[in-house]
């Protein structure tokens, strides 16, 4: 089972917990981003693309372990930049586990081997690991040669050691059903526990603008995916909802309070993907952003946005309402023929508005005024 039976058990428990509660919005998977920098430059990352300074910044233990506090959300994901630069990660790691979250740390493998020492394999632990494809679409999606042969040793050497291991997958526009689904078999082969894939986001400051999915050709190219994979038991670390979206079928407005971030500008505005304000704490961030405001239909920025890190809480959310629903996607798998679900209409969405300039200037004149940090980039050339 991709997803471990305590794991479903956990958190649609805690969902059923919330609708009981009255409560509309509520989190569901910490985004924990303690660092940007990163010991890769991928051509379409939207994260590492700041000054020195900023790059510099760190969460403190305290600083992650309060985060998931405040928030409460069930799952934790801890992405960046590359968390295994973070000299404390296996303190972070420890200190969620301590606490009863799932911990998946993401991490593009490249110091997973080096690393794997300080580390214990753990029920409600896995790695994530960044991987686009075979080794010709990865390593172009990195923009390096000699990641992928590195990213699946690492993978191979990390289930040796009993570790649950899954990958994260992202696809761009050029991606061939034939050759994603040829990937899937392999991946399958050396027993990854789960993938996780989505469409590619278009970061407004990704070096790469060129390469980016709009709605129908993901819808699309996911259909004519799972199509292929038809009885080859690929194991996706996904609700059966948020698949049968991708392939075109659920009709899903984003719910971007399900996956809030927290990093070194404080809590994301409003979501993984667009930082378009911050909030000092979870409670501000929940009560003070103008949620009404984004997501497809919304706002111009979220307009090709089918990435999980807004949509798959609400196919989580929506298999508890209807849980006839996601049995039926589950048994069935994505529908790949036919009408898809009517697409919402952009004609009402607002314009955007490129802010994300100003957050990292006033970040970079404050820091400049505090003490110095000191860099943890002892392994970045690693």
């Amino acid at each position: 089972m991709p997803v471990p039976l305590n794991q479903i058990v956990r958190v649609g428990a805690y969902v059923v917990k919330q609708h009981l509660a009255g409560r509309r919005r509520y989190p569901l998977v910490l985004m924990l981003e303690p660092l940007f920098r990163c010991n890769l430059a991928c051509a379409g990352c939207g994260k590492i693309d700041y000054p020195a300074e900023i790059l510099n910044q760190r969460l403190s233990v305290a600083d992650c372990l309060g985060a998931a506090d405040e928030c409460g959300a069930p799952v934790v994901a801890i992405a960046g930049g590359e968390p295994l630069l973070h000299k404390e990660m296996p303190e972070i790691v420890d200190g969620m586990l301590a606490r009863g979250k799932f911990v998946y740390l993401c991490t593009n493998a490249l110091l997973l081997e080096k690393k794997l020492d300080q580390y214990k394999p753990h029920k409600n632990f896995a790695w994530d690991v960044h991987l686009d494809g075979d080794l010709e679409m990865h390593d172009a999606a990195v923009s390096q040669t000699g990641v992928f042969v590195r990213a699946v040793a690492a993978i191979k050497a990390a289930k040796a050691r009993g570790f649950r291991v899954c990958i994260n997958t992202t696809l761009f526009d050029g991606a061939q059903a034939e050759r994603v689904a040829a990937f899937l078999d392999d991946v399958n082969a050396i027993g990854v526990d789960g993938v996780m894939i989505s469409p590619g986001y278009a970061y407004e400051r990704a070096p790469d603008q060129a390469h980016f999915l709009n709605r129908r050709k993901s819808k699309e190219l996911f259909r004519d995916i799972f199509r292929r994979g038809r009885g080859k038991g690929w194991k996706f670390n996904q609700s059966a909802l948020f698949l049968d979206f991708l392939a075109g079928n659920q009709r899903y407005l984003c719910t971007p309070w399900g996956k809030p971030t927290r990093n070194v500008f404080g809590w994301q505005r409003p979501c993984y993907l667009l930082g378009e304000g911050y909030a000092k704490t979870f409670t501000e961030l929940m009560a003070t952003t103008d949620w009404d405001r984004y997501g497809t239909g919304n706002y111009e920025k979220c307009a090709d946005c089918m990435v999980h890190s807004g949509y798959e809480a609400t196919a989580v959310m929506d298999a508890v309402r209807k849980p006839w629903k996601s049995i039926l996607a589950s048994v069935r798998g994505p529908r790949t023929e036919g009408e898809m679900a009517p697409e919402i209409p952009l004609d009402a969405q607002r314009p955007a508005e490129y802010v994300f300039s100003r957050h990292v200037q006033d970040m970079s004149e404050r820091l400049r005024h505090e003490k110095p940090a000191v860099a943890d980039v002892a392994d970045a050339a690693d």
